[in-house]
């Protein structure tokens, strides 16, 4: 299978005019991970002094990459991104490790900073140690390379992405107007439990690393941790906020700064943009389920309830088929361990009950249901009744797409 030349799917949106950030120049080479004819290494360099935070997967067999950036993060200092796609280096042992601090180490001598100022993320098959040569041979490519737009990082960083993800967004500190850009990819294997597979966040503001750490996570939990595809988690996944300090605004060092609420809603705004976008590229896909609970017992019991019907085959199945089952709705409300009464359990879809207090409801109009099941876009509201927790998670429908995709994902 030739990765990025899947259809496009239905769901997508187009590529977002992305500005350029001051300090932050990205550029794109061929390492060759695999054999197909475009760029799969992407080099980000970064003024110094630049501020970075990070997010990375909770998997026990996390790749080296982010083993890496796990112990860098705290220094708060990035000079460079290196993503390379076609290979995850995951479970690679010694072999990945290695691969890592090369790069690492090239990285550093060509732009003049330490190796531990470079992050370094992969993405692609497991198991399989990247080659050394080819990561070398596309690194001094990148150094070499003119500069590019943030739409060709985009395509750079894709696997089985059938679409280039990105987004923007932009606040005011005091009378300074700052940007922030993203960009992101992620199809399948997506259940994360902190981020998405590789999302990258450029800012101008000058913000200290603390606080862009702090809004960063506070704005994972609504975004990237209330997204499913699949309900398989990476191995790699990791999202990254660089703050390149550049647009001369007062920096931000606590809440208290004047501009750090805009600031923190602008990322927050972002971040959701961006986790949206690759529930649109799940694998397969055809159709984007929002899923809103409500009447929860706490904010994160409705989490929880939404995160249990989102990841339902059987729920992702019937909206495949335009089938309102509102009963596997119900099943995965109690399969999800959180406190429900079924006789104070109701269910709607595209906004017309068709459950109510433990029972079908009589003679409802069928439809309204139907033709709302038909479209792109798809609304299943569940409320428990017991409480005022409320969340909304994002899905999509699971078709033979999907397995068709991954059935020949090495191939």
């Amino acid at each position: 299978m030739a990765d990025m030349d899947l259809d496009r799917s239905p769901l997508a949106r187009p590529f977002p005019d992305l500005p350029p950030i001051d300090g932050a120049t990205p550029r794109v080479a061929r390492a060759r991970y695999k054999e197909w004819d475009r760029c799969d290494l992407t080099l980000v360099e970064f003024t110094e002094g630049t501020a970075v935070a990070g997010l990375f997967t909770k998997s026990a067999c996390a790749s080296p990459e982010v083993e890496a950036g796990r112990a860098q993060i705290g220094g708060g200092q990035a000079r460079a991104l290196v993503v390379n796609a076609g290979n995850s280096n995951a479970f690679t042992g010694a072999a990945g490790r290695e691969a890592v601090e090369q790069i690492q180490a090239q990285v550093a001598e060509g732009l003049g900073c330490e190796a531990h100022e470079v992050f370094v993320s992969s993405t692609g098959v497991i198991g399989v140690p990247l080659p050394k040569d080819k990561a070398r041979a596309g690194v001094d490519a990148a150094l070499a390379a003119e500069p590019c737009d943030w739409l060709e990082v985009a395509r750079a960083i894709g696997t089985t992405d059938t679409f280039e993800k990105g987004a923007h967004a932009s606040a005011f500190i005091g009378d300074t107007e700052v940007r922030l850009i993203g960009v992101i990819k992620g199809s399948g294997m997506i259940a994360p439990d902190m981020a998405t597979m590789l999302g990258y966040v450029v800012t101008d503001a000058a913000i200290e690393p603390a606080l862009l750490q702090e809004f960063l996570s506070e704005a994972n939990g609504p975004s990237f941790g209330s997204i499913t595809v699949d309900s398989d988690t990476s191995t790699s996944d990791t999202v990254l906020a660089f703050g390149t300090g550049t647009a001369g605004n007062a920096p931000l060092v606590d809440h208290n700064s004047p501009g750090a609420d805009a600031f923190a809603s602008a990322l927050a705004d972002l971040c959701d943009q961006l986790a949206e976008l690759v529930v649109r590229d799940g694998e397969g896909a055809t159709k984007f389920i929002e899923i809103r609970v409500s009447g929860a017992q706490s904010d994160g019991s409705a989490h929880r309830v939404a995160m249990s019907i989102a990841n339902s085959p059987l729920v992702k199945t019937a909206i495949a088929g335009q089938d309102a089952n509102w009963g596997r709705v119900v099943m995965a409300v109690g399969k999800a361990g959180e406190p429900a009464d079924r006789d104070r359990l109701s269910i709607r879809f595209g906004g017309v009950e068709v459950a109510r207090e433990g029972r079908a409801v009589e003679d409802f109009d069928e439809a309204p249901v139907a033709q709302h099941l038909k479209g792109e876009e798809i609304v299943v509201e569940a409320d428990l009744g017991i409480g005022s927790g409320r969340a909304i998670a994002y899905t999509c429908d699971l078709t033979h797409g999907y397995i068709s995709i991954n059935a020949d994902y090495r191939s």
